[in-house]
């Protein structure tokens, strides 16, 4: 019943690593995958400590028509351990409804701006001395860059700007953030993993502009020239762009997400590690088998009390 409360914080641990050493589109799915398993089996194993505890209640007892003393001898769940894990869930409840009103506000406001935007194909240019480009989710879907920005750039970055941005429509990329910080709300440990996502998410798009340019050089040195140029501004919440707040670090491996995108762009493409893959799927499939487990346990545990009655 508590593995899988322990598991996430070894996932939480091992996201970075695994989003630096799997290929980007691989580790999205599987990183956004496992974030949404083990938040459920992580909110069942709560939901089973609760109802353990509740279930040696008196009252409980006589309402189930299961005999009390059963259920003492067989189950050494606290009270204590059950009322924490009722107020957890509680806190766990009103954090996803209130990530589930954000995010649905965010994207109706992008798919509202996509529908306002009018534009020949699917690239938007706005005025304005800010240089941003990101894309715009919605029916369809828009590219919005600054004229400012496009003119800064030469035509090959152009082009590799706008094949990432392409890259973020086409792949759905705000689904995957989307999903991942919901199953973070309802566990702050795999907060980890939902931001590694946002990283993995830009990653495939950078690797995407790298096949469609044929030069990764030069998706690196625009993602760098790009970022220079950023200066902090307030984009939509539900969009995705290229251009993020950079960091200077001594080292890349502590470095924050821009440097690390070049870096990786710099050395070669990645390559899919299959035993690598399987041992993470591994893991999160324990998880989910223990949370099964549990519940089983509990549901034959009450069986035998109602048969002891």
């Amino acid at each position: 019943m508590y593995l899988p409360l322990l598991i996430p914080v070894l996932a939480a641990a091992t996201a970075r690593p695994l989003a630096e050493r799997l290929d980007p589109r691989e580790a999205t799915w599987l990183l956004t995958a496992a974030t949404v398993i083990l938040a459920a089996c992580s909110t069942v194993a709560l939901a089973l400590l609760a109802a353990s505890a509740a279930a040696r209640v008196p009252v409980m007892a006589s309402l189930g028509h299961y005999s009390q003393n059963v259920v003492h001898r067989s189950d050494h769940t606290s009270a204590v351990t059950g009322a924490v894990a009722a107020v957890v869930l509680i806190v766990a409840a009103v954090g996803v409804a209130i990530a589930v009103r954000h995010r649905a506000r965010a994207l109706a406001e992008s798919y509202r701006r996509a529908a306002r935007l009018h534009d020949d194909g699917t690239v938007v240019v706005v005025r304005g001395a800010a240089a941003e480009a990101y894309a715009l989710p919605g029916w369809p879907g828009r590219i919005v860059v600054s004229g400012s920005l496009l003119e800064a750039l030469d035509e090959p970055g152009r082009a590799a700007l706008l094949a990432h941005e392409r890259a973020h429509l086409a792949g759905r990329h705000h689904l995957f953030t989307t999903l991942a910080h919901l199953a973070a709300a309802a566990n702050p440990i795999l907060l980890p993993l939902a931001r590694t996502v946002d990283y993995t998410v830009e990653r495939w798009a950078d690797e995407h502009a790298a096949r469609v340019t044929g030069d990764r050089r030069l998706v690196a040195l625009t993602i760098g020239r790009v970022a220079m140029m950023a200066t902090p501004a307030r984009w939509p919440a539900a969009s995705l762009g290229i251009v993020r707040a950079g960091t200077r670090r001594v080292s890349v491996a502590w470095a924050g997400p821009v440097p690390r995108r070049v870096a990786a762009l710099l050395g070669p493409p990645p390559r899919s590690r299959i035993l690598l893959m399987g041992l993470a799927v591994l893991i999160v499939a324990l998880t989910g088998a223990c949370a099964l487990q549990a519940a089983r346990d509990l549901h034959a545990l009450l069986e035998l009390a109602r048969a002891g009655r």
